[in-house]
């Protein structure tokens, strides 16, 4: 598997790592034990990590109950998910109707199906639900989607294999971490503006209380000797709470690849911060 360019993320994600990768690799511990990702979106740096070879054992956790939901189940039965994709056809009218639908009527497998469809066909690849956590993103402007990609859907449950995957907070990583462990937290970006947010696949967002929820947990990881690297914005907000002996901050330019206005998903400056676990 190491040589193949698969598996990759099966998600088009908001925050999705891809372009990040390289720079994280580079700020990534050269030794650790057991890896973490309590924020795993598209888990691109989960999937480059098992493409290398460099996992020995993994965690994977949302708070996303679908998106967990959809690794689980592509770990547990991925060729029931891919029959139900290829029935699926490319129509506004099965689009609707597939949305309409309580994913928590369906079985394991036709979840992530309907979860992998909407994301390939709705509008720019988002996720996004209300605050009745109902998806509500419309039909795509797609000529011919990839909904169904088989081999990239057989890695992906294949490097899932022997991975924890959990539908939890992030703070659950507390109880599992131990020293010499490494985490990855990718959470919801701190916004560059009032209006520029990539916190709605969450029906309540992701506020600065949490952001500094967040790094608290940093702190008593740190504390207890666990290594860590986080990504988000930079801005003010997370350079204020990240600005202090236990953390190294690196700023690195990303490219935005999901956002409504095309003029935005240029480069911007994000932080990559690493901590000095105590020994």
């Amino acid at each position: 598997m190491k040589n193949l360019p698969v598996p990759r993320p099966f998600l088009k994600w908001a925050g999705g790592k891809t372009q990040l990768v390289p720079a994280l690799l580079e700020h990534m511990p050269p030794r650790f034990n057991a890896y973490f990702e309590p924020f795993v979106g598209s888990g691109a740096l989960f999937f480059c990590l098992r493409r290398q070879g460099r996992l020995s054992q993994a965690h994977l956790s949302d708070t996303n109950a679908e998106l967990a939901g959809a690794y689980a189940a592509l770990a547990a039965d991925v060729e029931q998910v891919i029959a139900h994709l290829a029935g699926y056809p490319h129509s506004p009218e099965f689009f609707y109707a597939l949305r309409a639908q309580d994913p928590w009527t369906l079985d394991p497998a036709r979840r992530a199906a309907r979860l992998i469809y909407l994301n390939k066909t709705g509008y720019n690849g988002l996720y996004r639900v209300n605050r009745r956590g109902q998806f509500n993103v419309p039909f795509g402007r797609y000529k011919n989607p990839p909904i169904l990609d088989p081999e990239n859907l057989r890695c992906v449950s294949q490097a899932l294999q022997g991975v924890e995957i959990s539908h939890a907070p992030f703070e659950s990583v507390l109880e599992w971490a131990r020293p010499g462990d490494w985490v990855y937290f990718d959470p919801p970006y701190a916004p560059l503006s009032a209006t520029a947010s990539f916190t709605a696949y969450q029906a309540h967002g992701f506020s600065a209380a949490d952001q500094a929820r967040l790094r608290d947990a940093c702190l008593e990881l740190t504390r207890r000797g666990v290594q860590l690297t986080l990504s988000n914005s930079d801005t003010p907000l997370i350079r204020e709470l990240y600005t202090r002996p236990a953390f190294t901050l690196h700023p690195v330019l990303a490219r935005r690849a999901i956002n409504s206005n095309a003029a935005r998903r240029g480069p911007v400056s994000e932080l990559i911060i690493n901590n000095a676990p105590a020994r």
